[in-house]
């Protein structure tokens, strides 16, 4: 037993090791004293200095880089650049309407309600309403009949449309055309300018829209 407490004793003085037992604290735990303030021994009581400025980035906008004006006439002819939609003016009717511009069309095409093949004196004619769309006016016509030709959607189903003879006004160029009357109610443009009009006349440049003015009244 006695043995054990002396070596229990050694231990804890070496644990203990730097700590003072006051005298009349004898039977009390002893105190440890605190442990010192060590400094900063890069900058001591002192504050770090300011960074030095070595180089100054000054962003400015860059200026803008003019863009060329597109060319308004092409080819050996300089003809007239057009865009895909341009509007037409259709004759006798008098109506401005807005075409889609289709080079891979042979013929002009006009969407018409109640196509009817007539018989006046032996000979045949094609009775026929164009209708305005801004308006949804509605213009009775009748013209000679030049020839039927047969036609056949994407779905297989064939009909049979009539052509006449009309006078189209596209920018400064009037012409007397074959176009063709369709009674087909999903066309999304009420012209299709084909080949017909447009050889000789115009290019299409299918990344512009609408470059023309408003064909004017005869």
């Amino acid at each position: 037993m006695v043995l054990r407490f002396k070596v229990t004793a050694l231990v804890m003085c070496g644990f203990l090791a730097g700590c003072q037992a006051l005298p009349e604290q004898a039977n009390q735990a002893p105190i440890c004293p605190e442990a010192p303030v060590v400094m900063c021994p890069i900058c001591p009581l002192q504050e770090c200095p300011e960074p030095r400025v070595l180089e100054k980035i000054v962003l400015r906008p860059a200026a803008p880089v003019p863009v060329p004006a597109r060319p308004s006439t092409a080819g050996e002819l300089e003809l007239p650049i057009i865009g895909v939609l341009e509007f037409v003016r259709v004759e006798p009717s008098g109506l401005t309407l807005e075409a889609v511009i289709d080079t891979a069309s042979e013929h002009t095409i006009i969407a018409a309600r109640d196509v009817r093949l007539l018989e006046k004196d032996g000979k045949r004619y094609v009775s026929y309403v164009l209708v305005d769309p801004a308006s949804d006016e509605q213009h009775a016509l009748e013209a000679p009949l030049l020839r039927r030709t047969s036609a056949v959607d994407a779905y297989g189903n064939s009909s049979r449309n009539y052509i006449v003879s009309m006078w189209l006004t596209l920018g400064d160029n009037r012409a007397r055309v074959e176009v063709n009357l369709s009674e087909n109610t999903e066309m999304p443009y009420p012209v299709v300018v084909g080949r017909n009009l447009l050889t000789d006349v115009a290019i299409v440049d299918v990344s512009r829209r609408h470059t023309l003015e408003h064909p004017a009244a005869p």
